[in-house]
């Protein structure tokens, strides 16, 4: 399965990640701005995006405007795979993502040319920045990871 090669028994090396070591922290940045807005683009589509450690999606939820009003809305959750939170026995909140939600992987092609890079690089870059994030969630290190 894909998300296993994320569940890491041992400290990773740097030759684990080739990729990142190759590429500029700028250029590292521009591929996960990429990554971003493709999420961004699917998520308007009100299409999950499975990237291997988890997937982002779009749920329905309520707001209280003034005294009594309630606003149905959307938020973006992120819901880490089942084997990794096991795995890594994490603590999250319980998020449910509607069946009916169309989940798609991410497109290295279209992630690529939005930025002109080639698409194993992208893959690449996205593959070992995820095994780093899995290295630190071993490591019990503090990551933070922001997507705009």
């Amino acid at each position: 399965a894909k998300m296993m090669k994320y569940l890491l028994f041992s400290s990773l090396g740097p030759e684990k990640l080739p990729t990142l070591k190759e590429l500029t922290t700028s250029e590292i940045c521009r591929v996960w701005a990429a990554t971003s807005r493709y999420i961004s683009r699917q998520l308007l589509q009100k299409r999950a995006v499975e990237i291997g450690v988890g997937t982002f999606a779009v749920v329905p939820a309520c707001a209280t405007v003034g005294e009594d009003e309630v606003l149905p809305l959307e938020r973006p959750v992120f819901k880490p795979c089942k084997f990794l939170k096991k795995f890594y026995k994490l603590k999250c909140a319980k998020t449910k993502i509607p069946d009916e939600t169309p989940c798609v992987p991410l497109d290295f092609e279209q992630i690529a040319a939005d930025i002109h890079f080639r698409p194993e690089v992208v893959e690449l870059c996205v593959h070992e920045t995820l095994l780093f994030f899995a290295g630190a969630l071993r490591d019990e290190k503090e990551v933070e990871f922001s997507f705009k």
